[in-house]
């Protein structure tokens, strides 16, 4: 058997970003980048543009740039945080959490589609994803990161 699964979910998991940007660009005029960042704000508690920065792996001029967007399009509200500071508080607005209710079941209703089309089982698949992101995260904060 060859050794190539980095390799393959490397690419699975372009091809399913590039797909998922061109499906929401089309059908939402939102791109996956800014779903993603609705996404973590909303599910992963990323409260502050710093947070946010850090989920994304990107800078903080750069969130304050896509959050400033996102606010403008009424999915994301951005507070000054209360503790002073040049930090800003964020969270979704009712738009936003509709936007990203709707998108993530309609993703897994599609994502369960092509597992199911590649002969996969749907339950193993999700169910070994959950294990390896578990160990992932298990394995990173015994590292101290």
């Amino acid at each position: 058997m060859e050794r190539d699964l980095s390799l393959n979910l490397h690419v699975l998991t372009a091809r399913l970003d590039r797909a998922a940007d061109r499906l929401l660009r089309a059908e939402r005029d939102v791109s996956y980048s800014r779903f993603l960042a609705l996404t973590l704000v909303g599910e992963l508690g990323a409260t502050t543009q710093r947070v946010l920065a850090d989920y994304l792996g990107v800078t903080e001029p750069s969130v304050s740039r896509m959050t400033g967007v996102l606010a403008a399009d009424g999915l994301l509200d951005v507070r000054p945080d209360p503790g002073g500071g040049n930090r800003r508080q964020l969270s979704l607005t009712d738009e936003g959490k509709q936007l990203v209710a709707s998108v993530r079941q309609d993703f897994e209703d599609r994502l369960a589609a092509l597992v199911a089309a590649s002969g996969v089982p749907y339950a193993e698949y999700a169910e070994y994803t959950a294990r390896l992101l578990e160990t992932f995260d298990r394995m990173e904060r015994e590292a101290g990161r």
